[in-house]
């Protein structure tokens, strides 16, 4: 074998490896040997000691040796072979529901017989259904394995025992050649005592008594070790891409103080403390030359839109355009009529666009965008579209970041390279990248801010409007929707109004719709005096944007909706929130439907109903939902249930699926893989780009936007 460096030998240079076999372990993201060093088992099983049958314990998986004592074929509600095997201190049963004539005649009571399998508890005691089992040769029985058995990731046509013998191999040529270790000892302040090289070989083939329970959680100082480098090595993967983007050249934004204190002078409250630290935040960012980086964290109902309207206003007052992209038509359209309402008094122009909106009016829009008298763009996705053209784009401001993929977040801003308006004698420019400013209301743990944010500078609104009151939440059976259709009624016949949201367990616009429809019926029927709209994903985007109106204008007393109201609504009269079948929902989502209450003065209410049984899941979301109304709160506990890559979304966790690394369990890592990765980049920049490439070498990571 070549002695090149590890990365560099394909696995194709491995014994047994073909064109085929290569195609799919590069689906397995297996292309060199140090991927195959890297590709850590998922779990492991002992097969290194014999367990007396008498001291097996059920959901255990072990190894047995003993005698079959008989053999029967036995003809239930399916045909299956059950074999009594017994040892010096008891008797199990093994049970095959798949067998032939073969193994029939080769299992026939006096065989010596050993067996792997999980035990259970069956019909007639201890059970092993379909154990890997081998007829013993009475004068000489196979060696046990030495070290614990790994189990990897597989996938179709690579089995176990491929996957095993390919990673022996890999460690052989480890043994011979080493491997780099990207993680400079200075850096390492004591944390592990595994080097590289034994973490590796412990992980691949523990040695018999290794600890299996530390193992199974991840704990293990050489699972602890790679986890740690994996986190850098994704953390310096947004560090890099931070220093790309701050080297890029961004409009300076100068604060404007007459336009920022004409628009304050006009808005019909007054910031709060938190909401002023953070216009103060993003001032001085889009000020400087270079590409703000900017995460506004906020809970349902903090203000975040009005801290985005004042840089939006600050970017307008230097000459430059400003675009907000909003998930959904239904929270652009709340953006717009908000920043008209600010900003209209200013004289501030602003475009509208949507991916539904066609025709001759699109082509105005689009003629505004491109010609600068929209000086405000507010849309969804269709604002990175190619027929979409900007004058000069100096601010991009993203809703809901999680609900984009990244690819749609750096569409956006390759939107903005525009060509500085200082033009030299020779007609040239400087390309400049517009200023990002990222807003969510789905607060996000600190873990995996940390981690998943790492490239943003975080600001966190963590105050809410004076006169806000929490809001109440009850959770009830379902068997009482009576009496909550009554409470519906006195809350809207006391001049407030209501929302009773309809959710579903499958994803589909049109089975939403149905039942929408049909609850809106059936309540018009109940509360006949009332006036009930209805709103779901299938109406026509005029239709939503005129129920909202009216509804906001108090011509509707309940609304009838699916969860298109989740993120974006604001009607201060509405102070009580129903939702059926809200065990369906992931608390995220619950938190944010309850965010659409409690925006007024008065007390506000939000009714969780549920259909029993609940599961274990379940009951946890609702319970947390009752007891806080802290987004922060909910989020953590949201992680602890879902974990990191539900939490983000999949379409911003993207690649961001770790081999080793778990957000949750290793969080007190990371402190000291923030250290880490910044001292890298500053005294050991060589190792940097190996290190990235060693984790994330053959995906496209997560954060290139």
């Amino acid at each position: 074998m070549t002695s090149l460096p590890l990365h560099s030998i394909g696995v194709e240079k491995l014994r047994g490896v073909g064109p085929l076999l290569s195609a799919k372990l590069q689906k397995l993201g297996l292309y060199t040997i140090q991927d195959l060093l890297f590709h850590l088992p998922l779990r492991y099983i002992d097969r290194t000691k014999i367990t007396a049958i008498g001291g097996v314990q059920p959901l255990t998986e072990v190894v047995i040796e003993g005698e079959v004592r008989g053999s029967d074929v036995v003809f239930g509600r399916r045909r299956s072979l059950v074999c009594r095997v017994q040892d010096h201190s008891g008797l199990i049963t093994l049970r095959f529901f798949h067998f032939n004539q073969a193994q029939q005649q080769g299992l026939q009571p006096g065989t010596k017989v050993r067996c792997f399998g999980e035990v259970r508890r069956g019909k007639s005691g201890l059970e092993m259904y379909h154990p890997e089992y081998q007829l013993l040769n009475q004068s000489q029985p196979p060696a046990l394995a030495e070290t614990l058995t790994p189990i990897y990731p597989a996938t179709e046509g690579v089995t176990q025992q491929r996957i095993r013998d390919l990673c022996g191999q890999a460690l052989k040529l480890l043994e011979q050649q080493g491997i780099e270790d990207w993680m400079p000892a200075a850096l390492n302040n004591g944390s592990s005592n595994y080097c590289l090289v034994d973490a590796l070989h412990l992980l691949h083939n523990p040695p018999p008594g290794t600890a299996l329970n530390l193992l199974a959680e991840g704990e293990h100082p050489a699972q602890q070790r790679l986890a740690s480098e994996e986190l850098v090595a994704h953390h310096l993967s947004l560090l890099r891409l931070r220093q790309k983007i701050q080297h890029q050249a961004a409009p300076a934004l100068l604060p404007n103080q007459s336009a920022t204190e004409r628009f304050l002078a006009q808005l019909p409250f007054t910031l709060t403390g938190a909401q002023q630290r953070v216009t103060n935040e993003i001032s001085a960012d889009i000020s400087q030359p270079i590409p703000m980086l900017r995460l506004i964290q906020g809970d349902v109902g903090s203000g975040k839109t009005v801290v985005a309207a004042l840089g939006a206003v600050q970017a307008v007052a230097n000459g430059m355009q400003a675009a907000l992209m909003a998930p959904t038509e239904i929270l652009a359209e709340q953006h717009r009529v908000n920043f008209e309402s600010w900003l209209a008094p200013l004289g501030i122009r602003i475009a509208w666009l949507t991916g539904k909106f066609k025709g001759k009016g699109r082509e105005v829009q689009l003629a505004a965008i491109a010609d600068g008298s929209a000086q405000i763009v507010i849309g969804t996705h269709a604002l990175f579209q190619e027929a979409v053209a900007f004058h000069n784009l100096g601010l991009t401001i993203i809703d809901e970041q999680h609900r984009f993929g990244v690819h749609q977040r750096l569409a956006l801003r390759k939107k903005g390279a525009v060509i500085d308006a200082q033009i030299d004698e020779e007609g040239y420019g400087e390309a400049s990248t517009p200023h990002q400013l990222i807003m969510t209301a789905t607060p996000i743990p600190r873990t995996l801010a940390m981690s998943a944010y790492a490239d943003l500078d975080c600001s966190v609104i963590d105050e809410l409007p004076p006169g806000r009151k929490p809001i109440e939440t009850v959770v009830l059976n379902d068997l009482r929707r009576n009496d909550v259709i009554e409470r519906v009624r006195a809350s809207c016949q006391d001049g407030r109004q209501a929302y009773w949201v309809c959710t579903l367990i499958e994803e589909s616009d049109v089975l939403e719709a149905q039942a929408a429809e049909a609850t809106a019926q059936e309540l018009q029927l109940l509360l006949s005096e009332l006036s009930i709209g209805l709103i779901h994903g299938r109406l026509k985007p005029k239709e939503k944007v005129q129920i909202m109106q009216a509804f906001k204008a108090g011509e509707i007393n309940l609304l009838v909706a699916t969860t298109v109201i989740e993120i974006g609504v604001d009607v201060p009269n509405a102070s009580l929130m129903i939702i059926e079948n809200s065990e369906r929902l992931g608390l995220s989502q619950l938190h944010q439907l309850r965010g659409r209450v409690g925006r007024g003065t008065q007390s506000s209410h939000c009714v969780l109903l549920y259909s029993a049984p609940l599961s274990g899941n379940g009951a946890a979301r609702l319970k947390i939902m009752r007891e806080t109304n802290d987004g922060f709160k909910i989020a953590e506990k949201d992680l602890e249930i879902r974990g990191p890559g539900e939490v983000l979304g999949t379409r911003q966790t993207g690649d961001m699926q770790f081999r080793i690394a778990d957000l949750q369990r290793d969080a007190h890592l990371l402190p000291e893989v923030k250290r880490m990765a910044i001292m890298l980049l500053q005294d050991y920049t060589d190792n940097v780009d190996p290190l990235i490439g060693r984790w994330l070498g053959h995906s496209e990571q997560y954060g290139q936007a």
